[in-house]
């Protein structure tokens, strides 16, 4: 479904492609935090290359060759997610940057192409359809004297991107692993609180009728005493008058 910028507006864009490409796949991922983290890293480090439509693939393949090689893994999900990091819409002022860079460090930055052709030269690349045919359009693009410059430029914000994406990435996780655990702690907290409520509440409630049934066991014998005192006297008055008639038989 194509994204409506005027309705949205354009940052809240870019933080949904943010969110939903970059966050989601590490909020996502089983695996500890130091191999999602290199997965960013290796991500990150492919997306500060001039090498669109083929950074994915790269990846890829850098996940085959470390895992066979070095028994080195990292999360191949979140690495191919970070490739997004260049897009459509970052990906003209992304390389100009790498370009502007190349030519400082050349020494040539008086001889840069401005931002207006090299967007042109670069839109080239976009137009393009299919794997192949974006590759032969920036292989095109790289031949030429920004090209190299492009390479050039890229090299420290390869480094500098990776090792961010991979700090950043380690942070992130392990705060949220935090914040889920304290979460997690809270809701014990208060399920055991609730427990102990209700258990408080049925021990007074048994409290309560164990009360009543001791008040309803002493009235019980207090009337018992009562009808056995009433017994005795009604006894003792029978037997009295029965002495008063053997007496008067007597007599």
């Amino acid at each position: 479904m194509p994204i409506n910028f005027r309705k949205r507006g354009f940052f809240k864009t870019i933080a949904s492609l943010i969110y939903v490409k970059l966050v989601v796949p590490m909020i996502r991922s089983k695996n500890p935090p130091e191999i999602t983290a290199r997965g960013a890293m290796i991500g990150m480090a492919w997306a500060m290359t001039p090498l669109v439509g083929i950074q994915m693939y790269l990846v890829f393949m850098t996940w085959l060759f470390t895992k066979k090689f070095f028994k080195w893994d990292f999360n191949l999900p979140v690495g191919l997610a970070w490739t997004w990091v260049t897009n459509i819409l970052t990906m003209p002022p992304i390389y100009y940057i790498f370009y502007v860079t190349g030519k400082i460090m050349m020494g040539e930055f008086a001889e840069r192409t401005t931002y207006a052709k090299f967007y042109d030269l670069i839109k080239t690349v976009l137009n393009e359809s299919g794997v192949v045919e974006a590759l032969k359009a920036m292989c095109a693009v790289l031949i030429k004297d920004w090209g190299f410059a492009m390479m050039v430029g890229s090299l420290p914000w390869i480094v500098i991107g990776g090792w961010g994406a991979y700090k950043w990435t380690l942070w992130y996780v392990r705060r949220r692993q935090r914040t889920l655990l304290k979460r997690l702690e809270n809701r014990q907290k208060r399920l055991e609180q609730k427990i102990k409520t209700k258990q408080e509440k049925f021990e007074r409630s048994v409290e309560k009728a164990e009360q009543k049934m001791e008040a309803r066991q002493q009235k019980f014998e207090i009337k018992q005493k009562q009808l056995e005192k009433k017994l005795e006297k009604t006894i003792a008055a029978q037997e009295e008058a029965s002495g008063n008639e053997i007496k008067e038989d007597t007599l």
